[in-house]
């Protein structure tokens, strides 16, 4: 069988053509970068306490007076869900009486006339405007939920469709629903209408990048995507999340930055036209006219000319047979060689993603101004998947997640013991553990594109992050288990960064090994043990044997998304 990459070496690694799309695919990320910490901003709850109303006429003594100070975590703090009965107080305020000697014995009453919240830093949120504070506190994380679950139906959806449909238009349509959804999120009148418009936003901003990352993976070879998938791209999507907190700096109102946020999607629609369909998706669907053409025209591009057959007569009948084959998420289970990588990978994707956003919302706990810690959190992810492109030129992947994502784990353990007594030594460790979970996770991702298959890549790649976003969607809630043990949520983000360290263990290496092209060329070899307890019993027949035609088939697997040279 002619390889793919062979066939299309013609074209070069470093032409017209592949730098128009090498850095288009970079311009089409800044959206989905750009909205997602928007959780975050849009959500933050400011400190508050119970409004008294200025008919009340009361002194300014006696209204700081008339809310309670109650002890949270070693320090005296007011509260933020009760006051003194209003009516006691104006009695005691008429008598002369002293605030400080007699309010302690009064009874207590919730906020009968709203809240007052700190506009130190936020002129308006959704907490704030929505008043999701104290009895209503439930509704904020799980509006945070609603996002990300958003995110994991987009995921379950699109991965299916781009294998079916094409890349290209999953991109796009992606990146339309964040400009639209964005916009129509700043004109919600109410909660419920917030909540159903921002299931709809967190919908595109996982999925876009998904197929971005392989659109460019199969369009570019060689060390071209190794610099695109491992570099460049993180690093326009962290550049992007950076703009995030820079521009909720500025723009203090929620409504105001959600028009903001539709910005990029809308300046980035006009590059349909120019971004190309991913050739080798078409190959696989059996379209090889269309391919041919985009390859004829790409040569042009590149001033370079084409052979006058491009794929051989074994090539089209791979293409035809495969195009016949309809594959579904359920093919990632049917069979052994891929079932338990597939299992496997969705723990980890899940594990990571907790010990992710779980960081991140952990961050509110923290001292300092919640603009730079976040700003903080977002500049070392570049170091990190700097460091992450590096380990990928020479390092096997099983030791460089291990490495990187041990690192991470063991500082977020060590948070608890500084976590009062020294906020700087504590900010450090959060960035060393954010440092070693986002390389892991750069190594993560190359490292699930190799041991996937082109025909159903997109589908695994996008099933592994709808797992990862069942993690994101249940960070928000590891904020409130500090109720019980005020370091929970944090032993709980270094805990599970340990086990998806555990788990790796049991992946077959693919360093330097060539990418699988069907299923029944994938990597089998790594866990026997483990393959055999993942069997299901109505899909109990075993893979097909290593005869003579599936080896050759292996070793002329079409590519390699990570190459040494560069």
């Amino acid at each position: 069988m002619q390889d793919y990459e062979e066939s299309v070496s013609f074209l070069g690694t470093w032409g017209p053509f592949q730098r128009r799309v090498f850095f288009l695919l970079c311009l089409t990320t800044v959206p989905c970068g750009y909205n997602l910490l928007s959780v975050i901003f849009l959500l933050a709850t400011p400190p508050h306490h119970c409004h008294i109303p200025n008919h009340s006429n009361l002194s300014q003594d006696w209204i700081q007076a008339s809310i309670p100070v109650q002890q949270v975590a070693e320090q005296q703090e007011r509260s933020s869900c009760n006051r003194y009965e209003l009516d006691l107080v104006r009695n005691l305020s008429a008598q002369g009486s002293s605030p400080e000697v007699l309010l302690s014995s009064l009874k207590q009453e919730g906020c009968k006339d709203g809240w007052t919240y700190s506009t130190e830093y936020y002129q308006s949120t959704v907490v704030s405007e929505f008043n999701l504070v104290c009895s209503d506190q439930w509704k904020q994380p799980l509006t945070s939920l609603v996002y990300f679950l958003g995110g994991l139906s987009g995921c379950f959806i699109s991965g299916q469709m781009s294998d079916r449909f094409g890349r290209k238009p999953v991109l796009f349509g992606a990146i339309a629903a964040l400009s639209v959804f964005s916009s129509a999120v700043a004109f919600a009148p109410s909660w419920p209408v917030f909540t159903v418009l921002f299931f709809m936003l967190g919908l595109g901003q996982i999925t876009s990048y998904i197929a971005i990352f392989v659109l460019g993976s199969e369009i570019l070879i060689g060390s071209t995507r190794v610099f695109f998938s491992n570099l460049c791209l993180p690093f326009v999507y962290v550049l992007s999340m950076m703009l995030l907190p820079g521009t909720a700096y500025l723009v203090r109102s929620w409504r105001h930055l959600s028009l903001i946020m539709a910005v990029p999607g809308l300046a980035c629609i006009p590059l349909w036209w120019l971004v190309p369909e991913s050739p080798r998706w078409l190959v696989a669907r059996g379209r090889l006219r269309e391919a041919e053409l985009l390859l004829r025209s790409a040569a042009l591009e590149n001033r370079v000319e084409a052979p006058h057959v491009i794929f051989s007569e074994a090539k089209v009948e791979k293409a035809t047979s495969q195009k016949a084959e309809s594959l579904s998420f359920l093919d990632l289970l049917r069979t052994t060689n891929i079932r338990y990588i597939t299992l496997v990978l969705w723990l980890i994707w899940f594990s990571v993603s907790v010990s992710y956003f779980g960081l991140s919302f952990n961050m509110s706990g923290l001292y300092g101004n919640p603009y730079l810690n976040y700003f903080l959190v977002s500049v070392v992810e570049l170091p990190a998947y700097a460091a992450s492109w590096l380990a990928a030129r020479s390092l096997p992947r099983r030791l460089s997640y291990i490495s990187f994502t041990l690192l991470g784990a063991l500082a977020l353990l060590l948070i608890q013991i500084t976590l009062h007594s020294h906020p700087a030594l504590t900010l450090s460790l959060v960035l060393l553990g954010k440092f070693g979970i986002l390389a892991g996770t750069g190594v993560l991702y190359m490292f699930t594109g190799e041991l996937f298959p082109t025909v159903i890549r997109n589908t695994a790649m996008s099933s592994c992050a709808m797992f990862s976003r069942v993690g994101s969607s249940v960070s928000p809630y590891l904020l409130q288990l500090a109720v019980f043990y005020q370091f929970l949520p944090w032993i709980i983000v270094g805990s599970l960064s340990l086990l998806s360290v555990l788990l790796c263990i049991f992946l077959p290496e693919t360093f330097r090994q060539p990418l699988p092209d069907t299923i029944q060329q994938m990597v089998t070899h790594g866990s026997p043990l483990l393959a055999s307890r993942f069997r299901w019993p109505w899909t109990s027949t075993p893979p097909p044997k290593d005869d003579g035609k599936s080896a050759k088939d292996q070793s002329t697997a079409p590519e390699i998304i990570c190459t040494t040279h560069l």
